[in-house]
Formats: structure tokens, C-alpha cells, sequence
């Protein structure tokens, strides 16, 4: 009896046992399907990324050409340095030899390391390197397991600063924002060490531009050396891009205002920037663009350094600035085009009809700059001499309501429309704004400021361009454009742009040609801006123009274009604190007339600012009181 219990106790134990060794083989059994067949993939690739490593490669960015075919923007071979990561914490001895030997800080390197959040993507550390610092790591490899050097295309401006803020700039795309893109869109082809388009032309049209980015697999041993290369996607160039630019054009631009600029504040004038741009007033197409100060895109594209940023950052001049589209100044005096031929088209005024200058308006004391008197003027003589007290009276008679009008017939106190980003409307000077504003009402005296260009308004410089282009032109506005053409991957026109009509001026011609018959005068003996033209070949039309600044001295402006008969170019300057315009803008505009043309330039070293024919109404000093006393300024 005691003998069968024990057997029977027995074989329940072994039956335990039994049962817990077979359901141990179940669940290994089980978990060794799900890894092999369930998750055979996922551990497969996991494996092989140990082994294998996708090295990104770099498409080279679309060329920039200028209008004759001229490189502006491209690309050129670099050495670029990486780190292939391995998982594991760099060693302080390897990471003290490579900033050693790349002339970089330790904690920098570092850095880059620890912000890479994307796998097993190599970390690119140093771009542009020198063939020393390529040969010196060279020597040092076996001391640097999973460094690499590669060669890539670097962004590259072959004119440095040239249109600086009309090309833009690149930048490697940071972690965060691979994170963004990503989240939005898993299978965007943009990956860590992708170039983006950052401003400008670069960033407008950097889809366009930036192609598709290839790689190579590499299998790499256990330190993340590479071994060898198991496969490669090539990459795919970005399409060109055709300007409308001429690069000749644009350096004879550049030029003149890095001279006049140094001319100036030689003199003492501050000067602290400028802003140009030349167009065809046949198309709308620009020729030219400056904005100064300016900045090296180049600088952005190697990696820009800590020093360099704020350095562009603290300019107060704001180097990153396009002025030509997103500077606002008051017109001053190119303005009287608008008054000029708002009153002789409403018939406020006869072309002959003589208004004296006593230095003074008879109903409202606002003056011409340092008390001077033209007594007896007719329009062309007023507008010639930019007489302020003619136009104070003219904007008398019109009325802000018909300044107003006028001013909106030429394009101002709206975006031209120009296919680029940042672009400003400029205000036109009302009631209606005053009120909106500084709810406050209008005065009389704010009506004879808007008359000369200043109380409200404010215009880019682009806007005053269009403006004179529809002067030239005989009245057509024109959408101004930069870029004429976009290719597709094989150099055939993707996309082309030419000629877009706006509108027509609502005013009759022969309005018009007294307009531009006074302006032909401006340049000419005893004009505002004889002198700066003074024994020019070819016949120009302009309009000098000073502009009340509240936070320094004066800004000058100068617009012009030529030839007077048959118009082909136009040119619009201002100087930032530079005063009056035909001393401080016009040197500028007559040196690029001079390149379009092919005429000697002028010595502008021996340009006196402080001296011009004529000092009568360059501009005028905006005032909300109708009884201001303040001379206007020229």
C-alpha cells in the first residue's frame, strides 16, 4: 500500500516536471516564430545597420546664370570631414586629435555629436576644409576610427558679397527642423545634411534648386571604419535658373555705391547704406539690385562661425536687409512728378502760367531750403529747380484728395508685385490714414508737405523705379520680375517669364511730355543735377530729391533714365543719410549710366556734397501743424 502511494506520488512530480519543461519549449519555441518570422524584418535590418551604413550624398544646387548666360550662383568641389557614429561615446583622446588636427574646439565637435538624433547618418563636422588639414587627417586615420573625408558640392558665390540679398544663402537643415519635416511628411527626401535655401532667391526657389540627394551603403567594422562600398543611388543635379540680371550692369552698381559710400563718409557724412536698382522700362525686368551694406552668402554655405553671425546680427545697418523692396522712405522730391502731373491734367495750373517765389508760401510760411527766392517760375522751370513754394501752391490748389489719387494712378501705397519675398507697400499720405492712425485731423500744411514728397508717404525704391519706368515708357506699368526663366533637370525651359502689363496711366500724353521735359531739364545746365551730368553724351531725364529723415540726416535721392528720346534704361539710388541727392545719389546713378553706356566714368572724388546748382526744394520737412515756420530742407 505504501509502496504504490510513493509510485504514485512520484509520477506526479515527474508529471510536473514534465509539464514545466514543455511549457518552457512552447514559449521559446513561440518567441523564437515570432523573432524569425513575425519580426524577422525588424531584426534583419537591425543587424545590417550594424554592419552597413547609408552615407548621404549631396546633390549639387541649380546654377544661377544672369541674362547673357553669366555664372552668378553655383556650385564647386569641397572636402567635407564626418564622424561615423557607432552608438557609443567618442573617445576624449581621438576627439582631442581631431579638433587638433581640424583647428576646432573639442566641446564643438561634441556638440555636433551629442545634437545627432537620426541614427547612424554620418555627422558632418568641417566643410570646406584646406588640402593641409585633408592631408594632415589622411596621416592620422588608423588614430581616427569613423572619421571620413568626402567630397561634396559647396554652395558657391563667385562675387562674394554681389546681390547679396537678392540671392539669398543655404544652410544645412538642423536636427529640429528634420524632426518637423519628418513628422509632416515621413518620406520627404530631405535628410539630415541636406542644403536648404535660407533667403532670397535661394529659399524662394530652393525646391527648384536643390535636386534629389543620393548615398552610398558602406560596410563598416566594428569601430565604424568603413570596409567597403555595397551599393550607391547617384545623385540628381537641382535645375538652373535664369535671371534677368546683367552682371556687368550689377557690378558697375556695386561699385559706384561702395565709392560713393567711401567718398561720403570721408567727407564726414554718414552715409550708412544704400539702396539701388535699374530697370528696363520697356519690360519691367531688373538689370540691377544693391543693397548696402551687404553680407558673404559664402560664409553660410562653409559653416557660418559664432563670431561672423553676430557680427551681421548687430549691424544696425541691417545687412540682411533688400532695401530696394523692403526699405520705406519718404520720395521727396521725385514725388513732384506725381503733383506736376496731377495739376496740369486737372488743369489746376498752365504749363505757362507764371507763380511767384517770394522764398515763402503767401498763405502758409513754409519755405525753400536756407531762405532762397526763384521769383517768377513757370512749370518747367519750377520743376527743373525743384522749387518747393511752386509746389506748395500746387498742392494747394489739388487738394490732398487729388494727391492722393494721383499718387495710387502710378502703383504707390501697393506692393509692385515683384516675385520676391519681403516685399513693402509704401503708404500714401490722406486724412483717412492720419486719423486711423494718430486720430488726429488733417491740416492745410500737411497737404503743401505731401505735395513735395513728404508728410506720409512712403515708397520703396522699387516703387519709385516703376514709377519713372512709366514715365519713360509712356504710361505702362509693368509687373517688375528677376527671374526670366526656370529649367527643367535637362536644360529645357521649365517655366518663362516675360512682360506682364499692370496698367496704363489714366493721364494724356501731352501732360506727360511736359513731365518729362522738365525732368530732361533737371539734368541739363542750371538744372538740380547739371553739374553731375555736366558734358554726359547721352541725353537723361532725372529728378534729384532729398527726404526728411527723423532719426539722422537727410537721405538723397536720385531717378533717372535715358536715353531721354528713347529710353532704355532706368536707374533709382538713395543714400541713407547722405543728404542732398545730386551731390550723394546722382555720382551713383550717372557711373551706371556710364557702364550701360559705355562712357568714361566721372571722378567722384572731386564731388563736393555740400555744394549743387541748385538748393531750392530737394525734398521738404513734414509737418502736422498748419502753422510750422520751419524752412523746408532741400
Amino acid at each position: 500500500m505504501l509502496e504504490s502511494l510513493y509510485k504514485r506520488k512520484k509520477t506526479s512530480r515527474f508529471d510536473v516536471l514534465f509539464y514545466i519543461v514543455t511549457g518552457i519549449f512552447i514559449i521559446l519555441g513561440l518567441r523564437l516564430f515570432a523573432m524569425q518570422v513575425l519580426e524577422g524584418g525588424y531584426y534583419q535590418s537591425k543587424a545590417e545597420g550594424n554592419r552597413l551604413r547609408m552615407v548621404p550624398m549631396t546633390a549639387a544646387r541649380g546654377i544661377m546664370y544672369d541674362r547673357n548666360g553669366q555664372i552668378l550662383v553655383g556650385s564647386r568641389p569641397a572636402y567635407t570631414i564626418s564622424i561615423m557614429p557607432t552608438g557609443k561615446p567618442l573617445d576624449e583622446q581621438e576627439l582631442d586629435k581631431l579638433a587638433e588636427l581640424i583647428h576646432k574646439k573639442p566641446e564643438e565637435i561634441q556638440k555636433k555629436v551629442n545634437d545627432h538624433k537620426h541614427g547612424y547618418e554620418p555627422i558632418r563636422i568641417a566643410t570646406d576644409i584646406s588640402m593641409d588639414v585633408v592631408t594632415n587627417v589622411e596621416e592620422h586615420r588608423h588614430e581616427l576610427p569613423g572619421v571620413s573625408i568626402d567630397v561634396e558640392p559647396l554652395r558657391f558665390y563667385p562675387y562674394e558679397t554681389m546681390a547679396s540679398q537678392l540671392f539669398g544663402y543655404v544652410g544645412e537643415v538642423s536636427e529640429e527642423e528634420l524632426d518637423e519635416i519628418k513628422d509632416k511628411d515621413p518620406s520627404s527626401p530631405i535628410n539630415s545634411g541636406t542644403i536648404l535655401g535660407r533667403a532670397g532667391l535661394e529659399k524662394l526657389y530652393d525646391a527648384v534648386l536643390r535636386g534629389t540627394d543620393g548615398g552610398k551603403q558602406l560596410e563598416v567594422d566594428a569601430t565604424g571604419r568603413p570596409v567597403a562600398e555595397v551599393d550607391r543611388k547617384n545623385t540628381i543635379p537641382g535645375s538652373n535658373i535664369h535671371l534677368t540680371i546683367d552682371v556687368s550692369i550689377q557690378k558697375a552698381a556695386e561699385e559706384a555705391v561702395d565709392k560713393q559710400l567711401n567718398q561720403l563718409q570721408a567727407q564726414g557724412t554718414p552715409a550708412t547704406g544704400a539702396a539701388v536698382v535699374a530697370l528696363d522700362p520697356n519690360t519691367g525686368a531688373v538689370l540691377a539690385m544693391v543693397s548696402a551694406p551687404e553680407f558673404n552668402p559664402n560664409w553660410f554655405a562653409r559653416g557660418i562661425t559664432t563670431k561672423q553671425w553676430e557680427q551681421l546680427n548687430n549691424d544696425k545697418a541691417h545687412p540682411f536687409e533688400n532695401k530696394v523692396i523692403a526699405g520705406e522712405y519718404p520720395p521727396g522730391s521725385p514725388f513732384k512728378i506725381v503733383t506736376g502731373a496731377a495739376a496740369l491734367d486737372l488743369k489746376k495750373v498752365t504749363p505757362d502760367e507764371m507763380i511767384f517765389d517770394s522764398g515763402k508760401h503767401w498763405l502758409i510760411d513754409k519755405r525753400n531750403a536756407e531762405g532762397e527766392a526763384l521769383g517768377w517760375l513757370n512749370f518747367n522751370r519750377a520743376l527743373a529747380k525743384s522749387d518747393n513754394v511752386y509746389f506748395y501752391e500746387l498742392g494747394n490748389r489739388l487738394g490732398i484728395e487729388n494727391i492722393d489719387t494721383y499718387a495710387r494712378y502710378f502703383g504707390l501705397g501697393e506692393k509692385t508685385g515683384i516675385n520676391l519675398v519681403g516685399e513693402a507697400a509704401g503708404n500714401v499720405a490722406s486724412p483717412e490714414y492720419k486719423k486711423k492712425v494718430f486720430d488726429q485731423e488733417w491740416y492745410l500744411g500737411e497737404t503743401f508737405d505731401a505735395a513735395i514728397g513728404q508728410s506720409f508717404h512712403l515708397v520703396t525704391p522699387l516703387q519709385m523705379a516703376v514709377l519713372l519706368s512709366q514715365v519713360a515708357n509712356g504710361g505702362i506699368r509693368y509687373e517688375p520680375y528677376v527671374v526670366s526663366r526656370v529649367d527643367h533637370a535637362d536644360g529645357t525651359p521649365a517655366e518663362i517669364f516675360g512682360p506682364k502689363k499692370l496698367g496704363v496711366l489714366p493721364i494724356p500724353k501731352n501732360v506727360m511730355d511736359l513731365i518729362r521735359e522738365g525732368l530732361r531739364d533737371v539734368t541739363s545746365e542750371g538744372g538740380t543735377a547739371g553739374e553731375v551730368f555736366k558734358g554726359f553724351p547721352i541725353a537723361v531725364a532725372g529728378k534729384t530729391g532729398t527726404a526728411e529723415n527723423a532719426h539722422g540726416r537727410d537721405h538723397g535721392w536720385f531717378v533717372a533714365y535715358a536715353p531721354y528720346d528713347n529710353p532704355r534704361i532706368v536707374v533709382v539710388a538713395i543714400v541713407e543719410q547722405g543728404g542732398f541727392g545730386a551731390g550723394s545719389a546722382g555720382p551713383i546713378v550717372r557711373d551706371i549710366l556710364a557702364a550701360y553706356f559705355n562712357v568714361p566714368q566721372r571722378d567722384v572724388s572731386k564731388q563736393d556734397n555740400t555744394t549743387n546748382t541748385s538748393k531750392t526744394g530737394q525734398g521738404g520737412f513734414a509737418r502736422l501743424q498748419s502753422n510750422d515756420t520751419t524752412p523746408t530742407r532741400r
